[in-house]
């Protein structure tokens, strides 16, 4: 008889386990390589320490629903109002052959992240069209282990390009709230191009990035309420916005901005939102 063998677990629980472990191992080295040093999991300090621990632990699903962008806008409709989400002119699995609305318009996956296309012309909904089937084929998050991901829909939606016909990508104004509070704004500019952000905190104060020439949005008042509103009982959400001609519009939510691999410049920074979202986590 063994001695050991009352001791074993179930196949399906060390299965688990390992792989559990496995992930966590992957995060680790994933940290390690872009830092250059591991992260603490057990005891995060850092934003991006807490990122990856989201990514390892926080398996809310309420909270995964949010990466659903359609979900997400009747979510965000709910709580702040009816018109301020871009609307959605269509969504679907495979894209029509011709555009379902006047031109410029833009292209996006409801699963993913950074899977767009802006259609300006006839032959941009062609490339559009090509792209489309590529992310439909594809899962977004997996090799990164954003597993909220996993929630959304896989879809196509088409939105209407804010600005308006030769307009630039408008500004990005990312909210990020902890606990309830807004506590800093940060701002992605020329996404088409150098793709450089700049962070700012209530008083638009610039606490780190790169310098800018971004004039304070008028409505950042009004991004505040409403972010902390659609952020209750969460201990971290960024809540997206665009501003144009004086207008507010929400853009989407997000649980892993850059996935917890985007260094802070000041590394304080990364340890100042750190501290906030520990302080929430309490």
């Amino acid at each position: 008889m063994s001695t050991t063998a009352h001791t074993l677990l179930p196949a399906s629980a060390a299965t688990g386990r390992l792989a559990a472990a496995w992930r966590r191992f992957r995060v680790s080295c994933i940290y390690w390589w872009r830092f250059g040093r591991g992260p603490d999991l057990d005891r995060p300090r850092r934003f991006t320490e807490w990122t990856q621990w989201r990514k390892l632990y926080d398996r809310s699903h309420s909270l995964a629903m949010l990466t659903d962008k359609l979900h997400a806008k009747l979510h965000f409709e709910a709580i702040a109002g009816p018109g301020l989400a871009v609307p959605t002119l269509w969504s679907g699995t495979i894209l029509p052959i011709d555009p379902p609305a006047p031109l410029p318009l833009i292209v996006k996956a409801n699963h993913g992240c950074n899977q767009y296309l802006v259609v300006r012309c006839p032959s941009d909904w062609q490339r559009a069209r090509a792209a489309s089937a590529a992310w439909m084929r594809g899962t977004y998050g997996e090799w990164l282990d954003e597993h909220a991901y996993r929630a959304a829909r896989r879809l196509i939606l088409v939105e209407p390009f804010l600005g308006g016909e030769g307009a630039p990508l408008p500004i990005d104004y990312k909210v990020y709230v902890f606990g309830g509070r807004a506590q800093m704004i940060q701002i992605h500019e020329a996404r088409a191009t150098k793709r450089c952000w700049t962070q700012y905190d209530r008083d638009w104060t610039r606490i780190g990035g790169a310098d800018s020439a971004a004039v304070q949005p008028v409505n950042m008042v009004e991004m505040f309420r409403i972010a902390e509103a659609c952020a209750v009982g969460t201990d971290f959400l960024r809540v997206d916005f665009y501003e144009v001609d004086g207008r507010l519009w929400f853009g989407e939510y997000c649980l892993y901005p850059g996935s917890g691999l985007d260094p802070f410049v000041p590394d304080s920074l990364d340890l100042l939102l750190g501290e906030y979202w520990s302080d929430a986590r309490i």
